[in-house]
């Protein structure tokens, strides 16, 4: 059955007593924070801000026109991607949508590679031809960014089938947007998920926009996690914007699924910071839904909670905001430094094995 949940302080799964002992241990903050070592808080903030200015460069990248196509940022959607990405194994398979540079990172792709994919570059995740859309990257356990409204669905439902068929313990995650829910992929992908119980965790990051309409515009039940029911499925919310929550909700999903507990559908609710796409000035949003945004910014309301609970102090915050800064721009270098994929190259990847009598025709190339 579906059921919905806040935030992490109404839906700790650790017993007081072992939270105690933990912040003994720990550190001596208290409340949501209790029991979490303080180098782990450090952590989650330096990859949030890594992941803030990492789409910051690739905003600029793009107005230069040093990136091509189309880029989705995940500008206020940091909380999500961290604490989703902190309840994996390395052994996890990932599948995302387009919206995938933050989740690169955090699955532990180094910022230059993932940049230079951006700039198509041969040292990107892709060698350069896959661009913001398309990441992808084996060792990582990223199985791709996908430019199709719900293309990674099927896929990431296959993937959780070969897991099984195989006895593996690996768990997929399959990550996508709220407007995703209404194609007929989704509830053909959970249906068949749901009956073969497969170790996959369906992920909706809900910002509440799909492109430019509304939730409630667009879906007959805009609570989107209560569609798990049709498929006697586990489902709940969280909130997007609570590093800790999402970790938590999403670690006990993920090992529910690999003990053989069956699929569940997590529901993050977020904001987005920015457009739809970098080219999208957003002026179908109103300045309430803006200003909402911006006071909801989970990176900033991260850093006062961390230096509210002794975590940090303003400088040791400024040393992480200074160093994620010149990650970005050290990514962007490397990016800009990176060759460009020969043409000659252009269909080397196209079959995974050689295939007869493909084509290599280039639009020029005359038909005969």
């Amino acid at each position: 059955m579906a059921q919905q949940t806040a935030t992490r302080g109404k839906t700790s799964s650790r017993s007081t007593k072992s939270r105690r002992a933990a912040s003994s241990a720990h550190g001596s903050q208290s409340g949501p924070l209790a029991g979490e070592p303080q180098e782990l808080l450090r952590d989650y903030f330096r990859e949030m801000t890594l992941i803030r200015r990492f789409e910051e460069r690739a905003a600029q990248g793009y107005t230069q026109a040093k990136i091509g196509g189309y880029c989705h940022l995940n500008l206020g959607e940091e909380a999500t991607v961290v604490g989703l990405m902190r309840a994996l194994r390395k052994t996890d398979v990932l599948f995302t949508n387009y919206r995938e540079h933050g989740y690169a990172l955090a699955k532990g792709i180094e910022p230059g590679r993932v940049m230079a994919e951006l700039y198509g570059r041969t040292t990107g995740t892709s060698r350069g031809w896959g661009g913001s859309m398309h990441m992808f990257d084996v060792e990582a356990g990223l199985l791709g960014g996908y430019g199709i409204v719900g293309g990674q669905i099927p896929l990431a439902t296959g993937a959780a089938l070969a897991i099984d068929y195989r006895g593996g313990d690996e768990v997929v995650m399959c990550q996508m947007g709220d407007g995703t829910t209404n194609i007929g992929a989704f509830h053909e992908s959970l249906n068949i998920a749901a009956l073969w119980n497969l170790p996959v965790v369906f992920v909706v990051v809900n910002n509440q926009l799909g492109m430019g309409t509304t939730v409630e515009m667009s879906s007959a039940e805009p609570e989107l996690h209560k569609r798990a029911a049709a498929y006697r499925m586990h489902g709940e919310r969280v909130d997007g914007n609570d590093v800790l929550a999402v970790r938590d909700a999403a670690a006990r999903l993920v090992e529910q699924a690999r003990s053989g507990g069956g699929p569940a559908l997590l529901e993050l609710v977020s904001e987005r910071l920015k457009g739809h796409s970098v080219v999208d000035p957003g002026k179908y949003r109103s300045d309430e839904s803006i200003t909402k945004a911006r006071e909801s910014d989970p990176v900033a309301a991260f850093r006062a909670q961390l230096i509210e609970a002794g975590v940090l102090d303003e400088d040791a915050a400024a040393e992480i905001e200074s160093a994620a800064q010149a990650d970005a721009d050290a990514a962007v270098s490397f990016a800009d430094d990176s060759p460009h994929p020969d043409p000659s190259t252009l269909f080397d990847y196209t079959y995974a094995t050689p295939v007869a009598n493909d084509s290599r025709r280039l639009p020029a190339d005359p038909v005969f």
